[in-house]
């Protein structure tokens, strides 16, 4: 769903206190993480934040040029944070670069959600059995994206969906 048909969707939406980040890989449409949280709590937070992460190629990015924000409206923010392939990604201390922009976030009132996917085998499908095992028991040892962006894992909430290959 794009971002714009969601603003005119969560137009009468009931709200619970704080600010919500849901890290997505593509900012023009509203992340799973979003659209899950809202089908199953059937509520949505104060402030929503879609942040967006994207390494560059260039070792690494002057802090003064890491964040761009985009007001979308009253509730809704978007939030590009650049890093350089050579920096660790931190993004608690990127988007304390939003308050320039007038974004201010309160770490005891803010949280992260998480999209995560766990694969499941197809039985029949054309790739041969033993290498779609492989593939799933490499997905599942992937790292975990909130400790690769540094989150604090007391505010992340990730929602999972099955997704068979």
């Amino acid at each position: 769903m794009d971002t714009r048909s969601f603003l005119q969707a969560i137009a009468g939406a009931r709200r619970v206190p704080g600010t919500a980040i849901f890290l997505t890989s593509n900012p023009d449409n509203v992340p799973h993480s979003l659209l899950h949280s809202l089908k199953h709590y059937k509520v949505l937070h104060e402030r929503i934040v879609l942040v967006s992460v994207h390494i560059l190629d260039v070792p690494r990015r002057a802090d003064g040029s890491r964040v761009e924000v985009v007001h979308l409206a009253s509730d809704l923010w978007l939030v590009k944070v650049s890093y350089g392939f050579m920096e660790q990604p931190n993004l608690p201390n990127a988007l304390a670069g939003c308050a320039a922009y007038g974004l201010h976030f309160d770490p005891m009132d803010t949280s992260f959600f998480l999209g995560r996917e766990t694969l499941l085998p197809r039985l029949n499908t054309d790739m041969c059995r033993w290498r779609g095992k492989l593939f799933v028991w490499m997905f599942r040892n992937g790292g975990s994206a909130a400790n690769f962006f540094g989150l604090p894992a007391n505010r992340v909430v990730e929602l999972g969906t099955q997704v068979v290959m």
